[in-house]
């Protein structure tokens, strides 16, 4: 349960950085290549990428910053449990909808609100395992002509179910590099 006494940490620096280059390009961090990934290979991704969160939720340091402005493992793992309700959500209204408009959705913000850093992480652990479930089922389930349905992101962005499913998986791939976790195969 949150410590409602407990002090605010420092808040990293926003992130303003458009990271959709990485559906096409291979990320130099974590070397995440997704356009090499087939969008049937994304269930199966998005559970590999999910499962190492358990262990880091094990960490005895769960809740230590490497330094004051970058989030623990802890902080991550709630944005991952995040991302992966969030990019749910779009997925599903991408299937169901024609073209639909995401809401946006202040990463940042949402870190201040629900106080990523006082979470329980057995909590954020079980959480998070459900969400990486659902999210890793509604891709299992994409109709094979349901890959090209689109959707927007309110700065613009237009993304396909295939090349929201990329960018996702970079996210999920990347935060396991943030964390010193260890990472998944190199794509080659």
């Amino acid at each position: 349960m949150p410590d409602p006494t407990s002090q605010t940490p420092p808040t990293p620096a926003p992130d303003a950085k458009d990271w959709t280059w990485v559906i096409e390009q291979p990320c130099p961090d974590c070397g995440f290549a997704g356009a090499l990934i087939a969008p049937g290979e994304f269930a199966i991704r998005i559970a590999a990428a999910t499962a190492p969160w358990q262990e880091v939720l094990r960490r005895s340091d769960v809740r230590d910053r490497p330094a004051p402005t970058t989030w623990s493992p802890l902080e991550y793992s709630c944005h991952v449990r995040d991302v992966c309700r969030i990019f749910d959500e779009r997925t599903r209204l991408m299937l169901t909808e024609i073209d639909p408009g995401f809401a946006n959705w202040d990463q940042d913000a949402t870190a201040l609100e629900e106080r990523y850093w006082e979470q329980d992480p057995a909590q954020v652990a079980a959480d998070l395992a459900t969400a990486a479930t659902q999210l890793s089922r509604t891709y299992a389930a994409v109709p094979a002509d349901a890959w090209g349905r689109t959707g927007r992101r309110s700065n613009g962005s237009v993304f396909t179910v295939t090349t929201l499913g990329r960018y996702l998986l970079h996210d999920l791939v990347h935060h396991l590099w943030d964390v010193g976790a260890a990472p998944l195969a190199r794509e080659k």
